[in-house]
């Protein structure tokens, strides 16, 4: 896929924009990048973003972290508003934001600076109040608490081919062993080449793929039983434990939830 280059205020003498956006459900945007960092919070609905490394799931009030300079593809579930910050290289190394993609909680502080910054102009005065609150962004920004939700793919062409493939239609029923049989690989062989290239064991990944899977379409409004049953989840109780687990809450409470 063709790589494009995207442009927001991208040469505006400022560490950070911010800028407000609504998309409709479905809407996807090719493989593309920035110069600046963008860290996207999603007002409502969900975003999925996909890079070589990784995909990684946005449910409603969380918020992406991607480098600048890093390729990636955004998918929208549900419609979408999505608030922008494009951050400046030199500012996101002064902030000790990550070099890789991260989904972050956003706080409620964030989010009504946030809110309040789409209104400023880009070229907002740094030494006044609109300064300030710019620089309380940043932060807030900085403080966020990480959020696992994101499926690294491994670098070697066969086993980044598979997972692709697992990804968009993952269950907790695809095994180690239908893997192998796939790839023509002893078990062995797979499960140390699969931890050695993702920091993970299969079967954490494949439950990492499944809670992907789930957060997109529990955001959509999906019923918790329907969404266990097709990822193969005994019971939609033996669900929930698992989501709460990983995620730190029930489905329910999650998606109501508007704080980090």
């Amino acid at each position: 896929m063709r790589e494009t280059d995207i442009d927001p205020y991208e040469n505006t003498p400022r560490d950070a924009v911010v800028t407000a956006n609504d998309y409709r459900d479905g809407q996807h945007f090719a493989l593309h990048t920035h110069q600046r960092g963008q860290f996207a919070y999603a007002a409502c609905g969900v975003i999925t973003v996909f890079t070589q490394q990784g995909n990684w799931v946005v449910p409603p009030h969380r918020a992406i972290w991607v480098p600048a300079g890093v390729a990636h593809e955004m998918s929208m579930s549900g419609p979408v508003t999505m608030l922008n910050t494009y951050i400046r290289t030199p500012a996101a190394t002064r902030l000790n934001l990550p070099t890789q993609c991260q989904v972050f909680g956003v706080s409620t502080l964030l989010r009504e600076l946030l809110t309040r910054a789409v209104d400023l102009p880009p070229l907002y005065e740094k030494e006044h109040r609109e300064g300030h609150l710019m620089t309380l962004l940043l932060d807030e920004i900085a403080a966020m608490r990480a959020l696992s939700l994101n499926a690294p793919i491994p670098n070697d062409p066969r086993l980044a081919h598979i997972c692709r493939n697992l990804l968009q239609q993952p269950s907790l029923e695809t095994g180690i062993d239908d893997m192998t049989q796939r790839l023509g690989m002893s078990r062995r062989t797979f499960t140390r080449l699969f931890r050695q290239q993702t920091g993970i064991s299969f079967v954490e990944w494949r439950q990492q793929a499944c809670l992907l899977a789930a957060v997109v379409r529990l955001g959509n409004g999906e019923s918790v039983t329907r969404v266990a049953i097709d990822l193969g989840y005994s019971s939609s109780s033996a669900f929930t434990s698992v989501f709460r687990r990983v995620l730190g809450e029930v489905p329910s409470r999650y998606f109501l939830k508007k704080s980090a």
